[in-house]
């Protein structure tokens, strides 16, 4: 899908945005549910088969908005440790919703083999408003760095910091969605003052690997499992998705680390972001939710054979 658009209504065309702008862009933003019912409370009913933390607490102007992780109960220093991370982009859903059901119908096939650490929904003020930014237009998936300016991201590292080194896996789960291209895009260029280059979304599931550290039979292993839930994206005429070279079916590769994502902030050996496509009319949310659930189960299954 190529899309043309007018300028952002935000700002100056080649300007980037200062206080004005970013304070036009917060009043324009509503809330359209409710993290609480719709997370906080799955979380709950997950309270008795796991260890439940709030690892931190968002205070932003009337709304504070706790931020909760789920841990195995049985943990053992012994078992290799799985983060699987969700909504760190609050208006990716099924990454919200697959890690929790991923904890619903799956961890306890894990049980005694790994340690699980999930993080279900890291943005909860942009899951309430369907938005990629936090209340300050920042975005904290290029924020996972130090003296991060997203306090997500902070809290984040500061859950992740003790098993850093002890990961085995960490999976961060995603959605590219239509309202890339329309909002979010036109909207980080209008912020930065440069111009919107449309481009294309693919349409279909697909991983972004780590080019630093790349691992292509485990992000295979992923994309062989989920392609029996929902369908794969094909590379676009330029053999490209989203503009990055494909390095296999379904496989792109970023540098994490320097881009300050996310699936950076351990140092465990298999690493991947996922990438739901949730308007393709050949998925459903379940299909989506099923397809996040199901790429953890494939990683996890992977690199415990292959340890």
């Amino acid at each position: 899908m190529n899309t043309a658009s007018a300028p952002y209504p935000i700002g100056t065309p080649g300007a980037p945005w200062g206080d004005a702008e970013r304070a036009d862009w917060l009043s324009r933003q509503t809330r359209q549910r409710s993290y609480g019912t719709e997370v906080l409370s799955v979380i709950e009913r997950l309270r008795p088969r796991f260890d439940v933390k709030e690892y931190g607490r968002l205070e932003y102007g009337p709304d504070s908005y706790p931020l909760m992780a789920l841990r195995s109960r049985d943990w053992n220093d012994d078992l290799p440790v799985v983060l699987v991370t969700g909504g760190v982009h609050g208006y990716e859903t099924s990454g919200v919703h697959g890690a929790l059901q991923f904890l619903d119908q799956h961890a306890a096939d894990y049980t005694g083999r790994v340690n699980l650490l999930v993080a279900p929904c890291v943005s909860p003020w942009a899951y309430e408003r369907i938005h990629r930014w936090n209340p300050n237009a920042v975005d904290p998936n290029r924020s996972f760095r130090d003296d991060s300016p997203a306090e997500e991201s902070a809290a984040l590292m500061r859950l992740v910091e003790p098993v850093r080194d002890h990961a085995l896996i960490h999976i961060d789960l995603h959605e590219t969605t239509d309202t890339d291209e329309t909002e979010f895009r036109p909207a980080l260029a209008a912020r930065d003052g440069k111009p919107f280059e449309p481009g294309g979304i693919p349409d279909g599931f697909y991983l972004v690997d780590d080019s630093e550290n790349s691992q292509p039979e485990f992000q295979q292993a992923v994309i062989k499992a989920v392609e029996q839930v929902t369908h794969i994206a094909p590379a676009d005429d330029s053999g490209e998705i989203f503009g990055s070279p494909v390095v296999a079916r379904g496989v792109i590769q970023y540098p994490l680390s320097q881009l300050g994502l996310c699936a950076s902030v351990t140092s465990a050996p298999y690493r991947t972001t996922t990438e739901v496509y949730p308007d393709s009319p050949r998925a459903t949310p379940e299909q989506c939710n099923a397809a996040q659930a199901a790429a953890v189960c494939a990683a996890i299954d992977y690199a415990l054979a292959h340890r």
